[in-house]
């Protein structure tokens, strides 16, 4: 009777372990599933069960095994090799980089020697590729600070797709998203102290009239419920390289999906400068034309392409 529970216990490790074996694989070579990485986490416990019994069955082995001097040996190449998977050197994150697992993360951004890289995936319905390609002066080693974000047809801000770094002076060499995302992070604030709707504080602050533009639901532009019906909306990029004594500049496009358009190419539309108004409380910025003082920062960018992959499904996500 032991001997037989000793059997069953030691098959259904070892089938537990083939499960586990199969979909680590699996989960290196294919996306993101949420069903095979639940899957292999749920199989793990149930393998650490198994072990335990079988530890527990086995013990007089185990502890020969224990007392042997291959043990040292053993826990000594189970170190290194767990500090070496956990810190990733360059070998590792380059093993890595051949998984088409790129986790549950809606975006992705990547500096490469022939420029930027921004996929955009909220949804299996929307996939969104921009491909910002390499200028003369473009560095892969000291890149450029980089804001994606999304506006609607009345030039408020809707969404932040890729914010720059943390540090401040990251966020402020970008001055016009800098406005543009403080603008609307004010007006939620004050839309939620007040128990209001962001929409109807951005139309007290500077919409005369509620339009069907009016929305700051980036789900209402990306995958309108009615598709017979969609807003149009643009994709802004502004870029600034550290220490090069010329402003930023800002690129844009219009993305309208009553005609859409699976490639379409950002223009460059001006820098940004901070207008002198009466009233010094309230901060304005615009874009100007670019003029003479430009050379290097228009060497940061040759072109940058965006492509949109879309179809009719739910926006819950966005």
């Amino acid at each position: 009777m032991i001997k037989r529970k000793r059997n069953v216990v030691s098959l259904l490790t070892a089938s537990s372990f083939v499960v586990l074996a199969v979909t680590g694989i699996l989960a290196f070579a294919r996306q993101f599933s949420v069903q095979l990485i639940g899957l292999h986490a749920l199989m793990g416990f149930v393998f650490v069960g198994l072990i335990t019994l079988h530890a527990v069955n086995n013990s007089n082995h185990l502890m020969r095994y224990i007392r042997s001097k291959a043990i040292w040996g053993t826990l000594t190449v189970t170190a290194a090799l767990t500090a070496i998977f956990f810190w990733q050197p360059t070998p590792i994150r380059k093993i890595l980089k051949l998984s088409k697992n790129l986790g549950p993360a809606i975006d992705q951004f990547e500096v490469q020697d022939n420029g930027l890289i921004f996929q955009y995936n909220p949804m299996p319905a929307y996939r969104m590729h921009l491909n910002i390609r390499a200028g003369n002066a473009f560095d892969a080693q000291t890149p450029p600070h980089v804001a994606i974000w999304l506006e609607n047809a009345s030039f408020y801000h809707i969404k932040t797709l890729r914010a720059p770094g943390d540090q401040t002076g990251d966020r402020t060499s970008l001055p016009y998203w800098d406005f543009k995302v403080r603008g609307w992070e004010q007006a939620k604030q004050e839309a939620n102290q007040a128990g209001n709707d962001l929409t109807a504080r951005l139309e007290l602050d500077g919409v005369s009239a509620a339009t069907k533009n009016s929305s700051f639901d980036p789900a209402d532009y990306i995958l309108p419920a009615d598709p017979d019906n969609p807003m149009p909306y643009r994709l802004l990029i502004e870029i600034d390289q550290p220490d090069d004594d010329q402003p930023s500049l800002v690129y844009s496009v219009e993305i309208d999906n009553s005609a859409p358009r699976a490639f379409q190419l950002l223009d460059l539309v001006g820098y940004p400068k901070r207008e002198e108004t009466e009233e010094q409380a309230k901060e304005v910025w615009s874009l100007y034309f670019v003029d003479e003082r430009f050379d290097s920062a228009l060497e940061l960018i040759d072109s940058a392409l965006l492509t949109i992959n879309r179809e009719q499904g739910p926006t819950d996500d966005l």
